[in-house]
C-alpha cells in the first residue's frame, strides 16, 4: 500500500469513528486556547502601561546650576600675553630674510629678520675712509705744533674734525648692524606683519612678539554692560580646547578702556588669569563669566518654577522616579531674569518650572526635559 493510501485510510477511519477525531483535536484546542490567552495578557499589560504614562501630569523641568547673580552675561574672548612688543627695523631697507613664523619661540637676542645691507655697508666704508683720513690730518698736525710750524687753533680744528669723523664711522657701522632685527626677549612670535622681498620705513612693524609670563583675555564690552563693571571683578574663564571636557580658569578685570572704540562701540576690556597655565596658549578662544564675589555661589531660577505659600517660597524638587516634593527655599533677591536662591536647594537637582499650582505633593509627573535661558546651558 502507497503512502497516499495509507493516509486516505486512517482519514476515513477517523470520520467514521469520532472518539478517534476528538482524541487527535483535543491536544490541538487546548494549544490555540492558550496561545490566545497569553497573546491578550501580553497586550493587555502594554495597553496599561501606556495609559499609566499617558495619565501622568506633563511638567517642563530643568537642572539647577550655578550662575552668576550680580551679572550672567558670557563675553567671548582670545588668549593673549599680557606684554606684546610690535618690532621693527630702525632703518629702513628692502627684507631679504625671515627667519622665523607665527607661533615660533625664540630667545632673547635671537635674529628675527635681515634686511639688505649693501647701502649700509657703503655708507660704512665711506664713514671709515674719512676717519682714517681725519686721524692722519690730526696726526701730521700735532707734529707741525709741536715744531710750532702751526698755530693751536689749526690743530683744534683738526681734533674737532677727528672726533665727528669718529661719530660718523661709529653711526656709519650702527647702520650696518641695523640691518638685523634680534628678539630684546624671550617669548612667542604672535603674528609676522611683513615678508621677504618688503620695502620698510624705521620703525614699521614687521613682527609681534608675545612675551614670556602672564596670560590674559582680550574682550570686548558692550555699552549696556559697561556701568555694571569694575577694575578687580572676579571672572570665571573657560576655554573650549579640550572638546567637552572646558578648562576653567580663575580670573579678574584688569583694563577696562574709559573710551568706547567708534567703529564697533564697544569697550575692550584685559581680564587677567590669575594663575599661569601651560593650557592657556596664545589665540586659543576663551569665554569670560563676571561673578559678583559676594553672590559667586547662590543659585538663579525662573520666576514661573517658585510656589508661594504665604511668606514662604518653595520649589517642586523632582526625585528620581519622577515623584514631586515641594522644598521651601531662600530667596535672595528677585531679579528679571529670575529668582536668586540663597539656600534650600543646591545645583544639579531637577525641578519644575512651570505650571507649578497645578501639582500636588508626592504624585509622578511625565518629566518635560527644559532650558532656562539665562546665558547657562541646562
Amino acid at each position: 500500500m502507497s503512502h497516499v493510501d495509507r493516509l486516505s485510510a486512517q482519514t476515513l477511519h477517523c470520520i467514521s469513528n469520532p472518539e478517534s477525531l476528538y482524541s487527535i483535536m483535543k491536544p490541538i484546542f487546548i494549544l490555540l486556547v492558550l496561545v490566545s490567552l497569553l497573546g491578550g495578557c501580553g497586550k493587555e499589560s502594554v495597553s496599561e502601561a501606556k495609559q499609566t504614562a499617558n495619565n501622568l501630569q506633563p511638567a517642563l523641568t530643568f537642572i539647577v546650576g550655578s550662575v552668576a547673580s550680580g551679572n550672567s552675561n558670557f563675553y567671548s574672548g582670545e588668549i593673549h600675553a599680557r606684554h606684546e612688543t610690535p618690532l621693527g627695523f630702525r632703518i629702513g631697507g628692502k627684507i631679504i630674510e625671515r627667519l622665523v613664523d607665527s607661533g615660533t619661540r625664540v630667545q632673547a637676542g635671537q635674529i628675527l629678520m635681515r634686511l639688505d645691507p649693501e647701502d649700509s655697508s657703503l655708507q660704512a666704508s665711506s664713514a671709515q675712509a674719512q676717519y682714517q683720513l681725519a686721524m692722519e690730518e690730526a696726526k701730521r698736525y700735532r707734529e707741525l705744533r709741536d715744531k710750532n710750524f702751526v698755530s693751536q687753533s689749526a690743530l683744534d680744528a683738526k681734533e674737532t674734525a677727528l672726533k665727528a669723523a669718529a661719530a660718523q664711522a661709529g653711526l656709519a657701522g650702527n647702520q650696518t648692524d641695523y640691518t638685523t632685527l634680534r628678539a630684546d626677549h624671550a617669548g612667542v612670535i604672535a603674528e609676522t606683519i611683513a615678508e621677504v622681498g618688503q620695502v620698510v620705513n624705521a620703525g614699521q612693524p614687521v613682527l609681534r612678539l608675545a612675551l614670556d609670563g602672564p596670560r590674559e583675555v582680550a574682550i570686548a564690552i558692550p555699552e549696556a554692560h559697561f556701568l555694571g563693571l569694575k577694575i578687580g571683578m572676579r571672572a570665571d574663564v573657560t576655554l573650549w580646547s579640550a572638546g567637552n571636557e572646558a578648562i576653567r580658569l580663575n580670573g579678574r578685570l584688569r583694563v577696562l578702556a574709559a573710551a568706547a572704540d567708534p567703529s564697533s562701540r564697544t569697550y575692550d576690556a584685559r581680564v587677567a588669569l590669575n594663575e599661569n597655565d601651560s593650557r592657556a596658549a596664545l589665540g586659543m578662544t576663551a569665554q569670560v563669566r563676571f561673578m559678583n564675589n559676594e553672590q559667586r555661589d547662590k543659585l538663579i531660577v525662573p520666576l514661573t518654577a517658585i510656589f508661594q505659600q504665604g511668606d514662604q517660597a518653595a520649589v517642586w524638587v523632582v526625585a528620581a522616579d519622577h515623584s514631586i516634593g515641594l522644598r521651601p527655599v531662600k530667596i535672595a533677591a528677585y531679579r528679571d531674569n529670575g529668582a536668586v536662591i540663597a539656600g534650600g536647594l543646591k545645583a544639579g537637582e531637577r525641578i519644575v518650572s512651570a505650571g507649578v499650582h497645578k501639582l500636588n505633593a508626592g504624585e509622578k509627573i511625565r518629566v518635560i526635559e527644559g532650558e532656562f535661558a539665562d546665558g547657562s546651558a541646562q
